[in-house]
């Protein structure tokens, strides 16, 4: 993409309703505009980082052969007034009424509509295990949305719905469902601790919520470091096998991390006192098991293998997809801007053009660009040097590859790597692979 007819707008002021950093740049960045309180409209950089973390996420749901589907945002109560949570949720839900006088709600979260449709298709335990997510948005009706997308009203949110034959088959699942969500944040760029957790409303005796390190964080967790250390996606798992996701879960539970209010001092006094950590953390996902709790409120069941009533087992799996782009820029980022990691960044690279008067830079910023110009950034406005750093920084491009005269007359551009703020002279024809040899 070209800077100069990009729809890419920057501001250089700080928005003065911006309370925390993650809302600042996003809007500083044009990433963003609130259209009303707690809705946003997402602009091409900040759909691109939407894009890519929900192609993540999606990439790894598959990988455990869970199926997608795309739900309505737009539900009946009749559904909800079935599991007896229509008038309990309370008044985030957004109730409508159509022109005919139905009931109708804004899905803040879909288990009773995912057990509808099961019970429309599904019969039989040969039917079992079921495993299906969708990427989807979802409203509700905070009382005072804040944060910018951090706790907005309307929210972009993969939210996976599985259904097992009983108690045994459906730990596998959850088992399964962890594994997933630790390879996904990993891959995404991010340390996701998970923590056992309430199950607040949804219901269920079992769940975990995933926690970024931030200190603006909501919740006070504590955790061993020797968590954050583990490889997830090298780890031998069979996803088929229950005994080697079992043992997966064992290693997962071992060690220490709780939030303040599941915190147990003398677990705590376990873990060795030079793998203690302590801090704040914005919760970017959680999995519940909740067994029966709606298949049976709604009537939904199986024939089972003695012909009886078999009422499936099942869990929910949700992972803040649009909460995720501020919870990144929120563990990531310094006075000059984002620091992006590679895998989720909008460009993976923006070029400087320093001479743009030159034609050899010039030439040797197109023949750049056209290497990967599906991920690479070409700043070609005529503006000054100062200012074409400054957004490169705000932005946070995990690499700035900075064309100069003085360079390109030896064949060589300079190169930064925004995390680090390392810096290097490198070969033009070498750059992609001075790159891919360079992640962190």
């Amino acid at each position: 993409m070209r800077l100069s007819s990009s729809f890419l707008p920057t501001l250089k002021e700080v928005p003065a309703e911006a309370q925390i950093a993650s809302h600042r740049l996003m809007l500083r960045t044009g990433m963003v505009r609130q259209m009303s309180s707690g809705i946003y409209a997402w602009l091409p950089a900040g759909l691109r980082v939407l894009n890519k973390i929900a192609d993540i996420v999606r990439a790894e749901q598959d990988a455990i052969n869970a199926q997608e589907v795309l739900m309505p945002t737009l539900q009946s109560a009749d559904l909800w007034k079935r599991s007896g949570r229509y008038d309990a949720y309370g008044p985030e839900m957004l109730r409508i009424v159509d022109r005919h006088k139905r009931d109708l709600l804004y899905g803040p979260t879909n288990e009773e509509m995912i057990t509808d449709i099961f019970d429309q298709f599904v019969t039989s335990y040969k039917g079992l295990p079921a495993l299906l997510y969708q990427i989807q948005w979802k409203f509700r009706d905070e009382i005072r949305p804040r944060f910018g997308v951090m706790r907005g009203r309307e929210f972009y949110m993969k939210d996976g719905y599985s259904f097992d034959a009983d108690y045994d088959s459906a730990v596998v699942t959850y088992h399964k469902m962890m594994l997933a969500y630790l390879r996904t944040f990993q891959r995404i760029g991010v340390k996701a601790i998970p923590m056992l957790a309430d199950t607040g409303p949804i219901g269920g005796d079992l769940s975990h919520e995933f926690i970024i390190l931030a200190p603006t964080g909501e919740s006070g967790i504590f955790f061993d470091s020797a968590f954050a250390e583990q490889n997830w996606l090298e780890m031998p798992v069979d996803i088929e096998d229950k005994n080697s996701l079992a043992s997966f879960f064992t290693r997962m539970t071992s060690f220490y991390a709780a939030t303040d209010e599941k915190h147990d001092e003398a677990e705590w006094e376990k873990v060795p006192q030079e793998r203690k950590c302590e801090g704040r953390g914005i919760e970017v996902g959680q999995i519940f098991y909740f067994g029966t709790k709606y298949t049976e409120s709604m009537d939904v069941s199986v024939a089972g293998p003695d012909s009886k009533k078999l009422y499936p087992h099942m869990g929910s799996y949700g992972i803040g997809v649009s909460r995720l782009v501020g919870a990144i820029i929120e563990s990531s980022h310094d006075d000059n801007g984002i620091i992006w990691p590679d895998n989720v960044a909008p460009f993976k690279a923006v070029i400087i053009n320093l001479g743009m008067k030159d034609q050899a830079c010039k030439d040797v910023c197109e023949s750049l660009y056209q290497t990967d110009p599906d991920n690479f950034l070409y700043d070609d406005r005529d503006e000054r040097a100062g200012a074409k750093f400054a957004d490169a920084d705000l932005m946070g491009h995990p690499w700035q590859i900075i064309v100069g005269p003085r360079g390109v007359a030896q064949n060589i551009v300079e190169i930064k790597r925004r995390k680090t703020g390392m810096r290097a002279e490198v070969p033009v024809d070498q750059i992609m692979e001075y790159m891919a040899s360079h992640q962190d």
